[in-house]
This record gives C-alpha cells, sequence and structure tokens, in this order.
C-alpha cells in the first residue's frame, strides 16, 4: 500500500465507493453482444448497491460544495485501520462533522435509538455514532480540548423522511437540509480552531494508507462506466417502447380480425 495523495483535499466525493464498485464489476462477466443491444444493464444486482451510493454521496458532495469559504469539506475519508470510511467530513464554525450519504427512495423512519428504511431496521444510528467517536479519538491525540465530532446522517431523495422522536447523538437531515442547518448553527469553533483541525485532517499521515491508485484514474474509470450504464438505460427504454407499440398496434390487429368476423356472421 502506498500514499498518492498529496492531501487529503485531493479525494473526491465517492472516490472509495468508485474504487470498490469498480472492483466488484471487474470480477464480473461482461456483456454479450446481444446484452448490449437489447440494453442490459452493465451492472449486476450486487453492484448497483454501489452504483446508487456512489451517485448519493456525489449528491451530497455538490451541496456541501456550496458551503461559505470559512468551512472545509474532505470526501471518502479512511477512518481507521479497516476498510471503514468517513463519506464527507466537514469543519467549521460550526464544528466538526461526520456526514453519512445514503440514497433510499423509499420512505425512512427514525427513533430514538432506532431507523427504518422501507420498514426494516438498519444500524445507520450506530454507525455514524461509532464513525464519529473515531475522529473525535483521532483528533483529541493532537488536540486534546477540542469538542467531540458531530455524527449526521443525511438521506438523498426519501419517499418520505419521518423523524418521530430526535437521535441522541446523530442529527438526521434530508440531504437538502443539510448546508442550511449547519450554515445556521451557532458558532463554535474560531477560524484559527477550523484551520488548525483542517490542516491536521488534510495530512495522508493522520489517516490509514490508501489505495494504490491515483484519483483521476478511478474518476475516468467511472465516468466510462457511468456513460455506459446511460446509454444501456436508454437502449432498454427504446426497446421498451417498441414492444409497447408493437403490443398496441397486435391488440389493435386482433380487434379488427373480431371486428370483421362478427360482421361477417
Amino acid at each position: 500500500m502506498t500514499l498518492y495523495s498529496a492531501t487529503m483535499h485531493k479525494r473526491f466525493a465517492a472516490q472509495s465507493v468508485f474504487a470498490d464498485l469498480l472492483r466488484v464489476r471487474g470480477s464480473s462477466s461482461r456483456r454479450s453482444s446481444l446484452a448490449r443491444l437489447f440494453g442490459l444493464s452493465p451492472l449486476g444486482a450486487d453492484s448497483m448497491s454501489w452504483y446508487l451510493g456512489a451517485e448519493g454521496e456525489i449528491v451530497v458532495g455538490s451541496f456541501l460544495a456550496k458551503l461559505p469559504p470559512d468551512w472545509t469539506v474532505f470526501h471518502a475519508v479512511p477512518a481507521d485501520s479497516t476498510r471503514s470510511e468517513t463519506d464527507h467530513l466537514v469543519i467549521g464554525p460550526g464544528g466538526i462533522f461526520t456526514i453519512t450519504s445514503k440514497n433510499h427512495a423509499v420512505d425512512i423512519r427514525v427513533g430514538r435509538n432506532t431507523l427504518q428504511v422501507d420498514s426494516q431496521p438498519v444500524s445507520y444510528l450506530q454507525n455514524a455514532e461509532a464513525e464519529a467517536e473515531r475522529v473525535t479519538n483521532l483528533v483529541r491525540e493532537r488536540m486534546p480540548l477540542v469538542a467531540p465530532v458531530q455524527p449526521v446522517l443525511v438521506f438523498v431523495d426519501p419517499g418520505l423522511l419521518t423523524i418521530e422522536a430526535k437521535p441522541v447523538q446523530v442529527k438526521v437531515l434530508n440531504a437538502l437540509d443539510l448546508c442550511p442547518w449547519l450554515i445556521r448553527l451557532h458558532p463554535v469553533l474560531t477560524a484559527g480552531e477550523v484551520q488548525e483541525v483542517a490542516d491536521l485532517l488534510d495530512s495522508p499521515q493522520v489517516w490509514r494508507a490508501l489505495p494504490d491508485s491515483t484519483p483521476e484514474a478511478v474518476q475516468e474509470r467511472f465516468t466510462e462506466l457511468d456513460v455506459r450504464l446511460r446509454s444501456a438505460g436508454r437502449r432498454w427504454l427504446t426497446w421498451a417502447v417498441i414492444a409497447a407499440i408493437a403490443a398496441i398496434a397486435a391488440g389493435f390487429g386482433v380487434l379488427q380480425l373480431i371486428t370483421a368476423a362478427t360482421a361477417a356472421g
């Protein structure tokens, strides 16, 4: 393993998800010519969740890019010596935040200690708390008096986000509300403290070793895959429309035959 990035700033939203998706897809069989013709997705069922996750991180990253200049944002941050990572790490006047992005177009129900996605319980709250705790411990090794890191969980285009009770530690938001919420927070860090924390967390030496591939190479390969996926979607839609027209035409032809037979009788 080698360090390829001079600073964490070089990492982009969903970089790690891109790399994992490309790795998973690389081990799967390629589409046949016929499959490409009819618009079969280049992603298997096991890869689509990675793709949707990447889309969610990209959307949240685009929102965070609009924060005022006194805020610093890092993406795809390795949290420890395992493969665990933080989607987005934000430092600003309002404090330090680990932000987890989720992309679910279904109903989300949030309780004090529970969270359900489409009526299924998930451990998102507990995972978000663990991420924030890891980063808090890491920062406090070098800056003991810094405030705890705040875990934030954001949902991109949820079907319905219902917060029945506010979680104890984790802030849960619709992605659209993230930046307005951050900006409204009461300042707890001075400009100097924000810069000190940002400088600390910008160093790759603070984190685990990163994969031996450049961000540009990962992004280029994902862009190629994204183009193929969207092209497949258009082909599939075209064939679906053709099939629908053919079915209507066949039905109309059958109706004419029945009408003719009835008139003849």
